[in-house]
């Protein structure tokens, strides 16, 4: 799998449970869903995502946890749509 279509898949999934700003869920939890063998590439694109501005980190005492960034809103929208336009269309 391309690293943008990783970095698709994971905004694709914490859009689907509405993770945007507030709203938080943990880093672990990105690789839920995914093929077990992909699991390292799914952690370092989500620490990509971290760096890019895509995702918010808030460090915690039991781990980091992280959302979408609405300030991105848009771009996250547009990179969702150039691997899922089929399956998702977010609006």
């Amino acid at each position: 799998m391309l690293k943008e279509e990783i970095l698709s898949d994971i905004l694709l999934n914490l859009a689907r449970l509405n993770k945007w700003g507030n709203s938080h869920t943990s880093f672990d939890n990105l690789t839920k869903g995914f093929p077990k063998h992909l699991r390292g590439d799914i952690k370092k694109v989500g620490k990509y995502a971290i760096k890019a501005g895509y995702l918010i980190s808030k460090p915690t005492n039991y781990g980091v946890e992280v959302s979408l960034n609405p300030q991105r809103g848009d771009e996250i929208k547009e990179i969702i749509r150039k691997y899922h336009r089929d399956v998702f269309s977010y609006k």
